[in-house]
């Protein structure tokens, strides 16, 4: 979402029908100076945006596209040391970053789509 002259105007991340329970949506969003990698998650009934980071390293958490559940698919899995975080609000709960938390984004969903409600944050990808 990002204001135009007093207006504010939603940005689209996905529609609805391209998210299935434990799977991971991808997009890229961009502040005023630099371009991070994200992600959407539908878990539990619930919809879920996080910036792609470890809090650890850094690094992309998916293993592969649209990988970034545990083995279970109860948790979000980081590739590299296999930190451990709950979907419903980023909180590591296993690993280097025990305790740390994944950045989340905030949205909005309506019966059609997810959009972006995050000042600052524009939708590239």
């Amino acid at each position: 979402m990002f204001f135009l002259y007093g207006v504010v105007v939603r940005q689209k991340i996905c529609k609805l029908k391209q998210l299935n329970e434990s799977f991971c949506f991808e997009f890229i969003v961009k502040n005023a100076t630099e371009e991070k990698d994200a992600f959407l998650i539908f878990f539990k009934g619930q919809y879920y945006a996080y910036i792609n980071d470890c809090p650890h390293t850094g690094v992309n958490l998916n293993w592969q596209p649209g990988q970034f559940f545990s083995m279970d698919g109860l948790l979000l899995q980081c590739s590299l040391h296999g930190a451990l975080f709950t979907p419903e609000n980023g909180l590591c709960v296993r690993g280097p970053c025990q305790g740390q938390y994944l950045t989340a984004i905030n949205i909005d969903v309506n019966e059609e789509a997810v959009f972006l409600r995050e000042n600052g944050l524009v939708v590239i990808k």
